[in-house]
């Protein structure tokens, strides 16, 4: 079988969307007719998408940071990669003390500023306070 004529084939007559749809079927559909109501993802594919986002996020960061974010510990790499994860770019960005004082390499104060917000006192607290003590363990290295 000819996978690369298949794959052509099937583009030409699914067409490719980026964002979720309802196809002819009324079905939840995504990509190149990927129907999600019945057939969902494997956790292999949840696991690729993971990783790419995982890399679109560290970039952004790293321009945020104008190339700071790749020198800080692996620690608070991590916290703000999962802290972009949650809220997207723009939500991050609105984060402008933590990011001062993150840019400062000031990381006790970038994990106080992260707690002050309603990402922390509201939206997913526990979830605030580890992302924050990883931030907070950057200062002792």
């Amino acid at each position: 079988m000819n996978y690369n004529d298949l794959t052509r084939q099937l583009m030409k007559h699914e067409g490719y969307r980026q964002h979720p749809y309802r196809c002819p079927a009324d079905k939840l559909t995504i990509g190149i007719g990927r129907n999600l109501e019945d057939k969902g993802i494997s956790r292999q594919e949840a696991v690729m998408l993971l990783r790419n986002d995982i890399r679109e996020a560290g970039a952004d960061l790293n321009a945020l940071f104008n190339g700071q974010f790749q020198h800080w510990p692996e620690s608070v790499q991590h916290a703000l990669i999962d802290m972009r994860f949650q809220l997207g770019p723009w939500g991050f960005r609105s984060f402008k003390k933590m990011s001062r004082a993150l840019t400062a390499r000031d990381f006790s104060l970038a994990a106080h500023e992260a707690l002050d917000s309603k990402y922390a006192k509201q939206d997913t607290p526990g979830r605030a306070e580890e992302i924050a003590g990883m931030i907070r363990s950057g200062a002792n290295n």
